[in-house]
């Protein structure tokens, strides 16, 4: 059932971004291909992946990669929402507002906690369809509009909006190459055996560190799990679910403090029309070293 329901959720987001591609191709004023060829490109290897050939997806995958390596992708335009109409909802519903996107994380943590058989991913995906309901309750508006504003700050966002998927597929290939014995070959060099409070620090700081240059915890976490996590940390005997999830989070902190991680914190700078690119890295990195020492406390203390 957990594979079918995560395949249903593959299907929707696939058919997104058709609807996308095609609002680009049916454009009456201004036709840009390029967009045309990304959006339909992903949203059939979204939907139908599962079912085509591998070298079907592989084509379909270089197609999509050729105009967004041409920075050819860009926003369509088209009849949005209003600033003034955002502005009466706003303060229609003030902090009300922040109710559909607390229901995602809520609605995954219940899942996680008390429907294990079905996980966390899945009650992501349950919590987003909730949430819509909840918005068009809230603004009573048609269920268009969803379409039509998802797809716009889909389309803002862009290329970069696959960015975690495809890093995460780089850090399997980095895994299945070897690279985590590489690096533990290194780090076992220096890393007095047994000693788990060492090994507690370097799988975190290794985590901060491999996110920065890959750009996504999920990316990193294979490599360095398998090259120092696993022979330096889960050896001693601590529990693993607890020492892999936190870790996880300590990577997190290397996502605050990294361009790589352009749909956290380049796209913000674009959305916002912020004049410094890295400004919100910036404000990010006092938050981020103080989240690495209290990851790296909890994990010695919980594991």
């Amino acid at each position: 059932m957990k594979a079918n329901l995560l395949e249903l959720f593959y299907i929707i987001c696939g058919l997104i971004a058709i609807y996308i591609g095609l609002k680009n191709a049916f454009h009456r004023e201004k036709k840009n291909y390029a967009s045309v060829i990304f959006w339909l490109a992903l949203g059939i290897v979204l939907s139908l992946g599962k079912w085509l050939p591998s070298m079907v997806s592989g084509i379909l995958v270089v197609i999509m990669a050729v105009p967004a390596m041409l920075n050819k992708v860009k926003p369509s335009s088209g009849k949005y929402a209003s600033e003034e109409y955002k502005m009466q909802m706003a303060k229609k519903f003030g902090l009300k507002l922040f109710i559909p996107a607390m229901t995602i994380g809520v609605v995954a943590l219940i899942f996680a906690k008390f429907i294990p058989s079905l996980g966390a991913l899945v009650g992501l995906g349950v919590g987003a369809i909730l949430a819509a309901v909840i918005i068009l309750v809230m603004a009573k508006d048609s269920p268009k509009e969803l379409g039509t504003e998802g797809g716009r700050l889909l389309e803002a966002v862009g290329p970069i909006s696959m960015l975690p998927q495809l890093l995460t597929a780089l850090g399997a290939i980095f895994t299945a190459a070897g690279v985590g014995e590489v690096i533990s070959n290194g780090v076992g060099s220096f890393i007095p055996a047994g000693n788990l409070t060492v090994g507690i620090i370097a799988y975190s700081l290794g985590m901060v560190i491999f996110t920065m240059i890959m750009g996504n915890a999920f990316a990193a976490f294979s490599v360095i799990t398998v090259g120092i996590g696993i022979p330096f940390v889960i050896s001693t005997g601590v529990n693993p679910s607890v020492v892999g999830i936190l870790a996880l989070t300590s990577g997190y902190c290397g996502t605050l403090m990294t361009p790589m991680a352009a749909n956290f914190n380049i796209v913000p700078v674009a959305l916002l029309d912020m004049k410094d690119k890295y400004g919100v890295i910036k404000r990010q990195i006092p938050i981020a070293f103080m989240m690495i020492v209290f990851q790296i406390i909890l994990i010695h203390i919980m594991a």
